[in-house]
């Protein structure tokens, strides 16, 4: 019988006791990681020396076998009990766990304890898991491998009460010149958690973006940039604007996909808020026109005026020489 055919009879509960046996001993020939997942599941059998044969097998079953498992698409709620009580201390199955939606709550606690700091910031990537699961949140931060920026996020996305209309009026006149639209729309964002407003980055339009790009909280902002709707013209009107935080504009400037605009670059190099070593690296590819620009722009940093006209006087050096 093949292996599929031996996973679901075990998984429906099917299974006769030679097949179960069959599992145990290793006779059935399954791959590794099936075989520790219907393990999981004969662990918990009616059957009192199934139970124990599965359990001894258990525990000579390489870690990297759970790790597979946990990857499936649906793995049995067995296996992520087995793993719960006796594996989360192996940071690879406690990365595999917590990164599982089907992930159970109880185990999440256990899991993020021993996650690297690399799992934490794949999680925090996924802003619209997150901030749809507080005990996610609350799970990571116990995550004894967070840095200070993903400390400072998780804080945020586990703030109960709302920052005051106040915060969102500036953000919400230049979004919209329509009164009655601004109001309300100041009036809905001061009534909102830091999560619901990550929920809104996400999901909503583009005067609901062009304010929360400006929300005080970091979070939010990272949510506005990976908003599967946000468009390119917004970016580059983002990139433009002097009157965002140092940390939007770096997080654009760090995007490969923005990059790729160069429209996004110049509105970064000629913006006097974007970090100067943001602007320093992304100068080499700045084109000859906008460079003598930036050597006479009074709007950027001395620095990277002088480097600009050192550029410039290189190129046409190289240039010079070629001829």
């Amino acid at each position: 019988m093949i292996s599929s055919e031996i996973y679901e009879e075990i998984i429906s509960g099917r299974a006769t006791r030679e097949r179960k046996s069959a599992v145990c001993s290793g006779t059935a020939h399954l791959p590794g990681a099936e075989r520790a997942e219907l393990l999981a599941v004969l662990a918990e059998d009616a059957d009192d020396s199934v139970r124990e044969r599965a359990g001894n097998a258990l525990i000579a079953q390489p870690i990297e076998h759970f790790v597979a498992a946990l990857q499936g698409d649906a793995p049995a709620a067995q296996l992520f009990r087995y793993c719960g009580h006796h594996l989360t201390d192996k940071p690879p199955v406690a990365a595999a766990m917590i990164k599982h939606w089907r992930c159970p709550q109880e185990f999440l606690l256990r899991a993020a304890k021993n996650v690297p700091t690399a799992t934490v910031q794949e999680l925090m990537d996924d802003l619209d898991r997150l901030s749809a699961s507080p005990m996610l949140v609350s799970a990571l931060a116990h995550s004894a491998s967070l840095t200070s920026d993903q400390r400072q996020q998780l804080e945020e996305l586990m703030r109960i009460t709302t920052e005051s209309a106040a915060a969102f009026a500036e953000a919400a006149a230049a979004a919209q010149e329509d009164k009655e639209k601004r109001l309300s729309l100041i009036q809905r964002l001061s009534r909102m958690r830091v999560v619901e407003r990550v929920q809104l980055a996400l999901k909503g339009n583009r005067e609901e973006r062009m304010s929360l790009i400006r929300d005080p909280c970091k979070v939010v902002q990272r949510a506005v940039l990976q908003s599967q709707r946000l468009s390119e013209r917004e970016v580059e009107g983002f990139a433009a604007m002097a009157n965002l935080s140092e940390e939007v504009l770096r997080l654009i400037a760090q995007n490969r996909k923005f990059r790729k605009n160069y429209t996004v670059v110049r509105a970064l190099m000629m913006n006097p808020k974007t970090p100067l070593d943001v602007t320093l690296h992304m100068l080499s590819s700045v084109t000859a026109t906008d460079l003598h620009v930036l050597t006479t722009s009074k709007n950027i940093p001395d620095v990277l005026r002088s480097s600009a006209a050192r550029l410039e006087r290189q190129r046409k050096m190289a240039r010079t020489g070629e001829e």
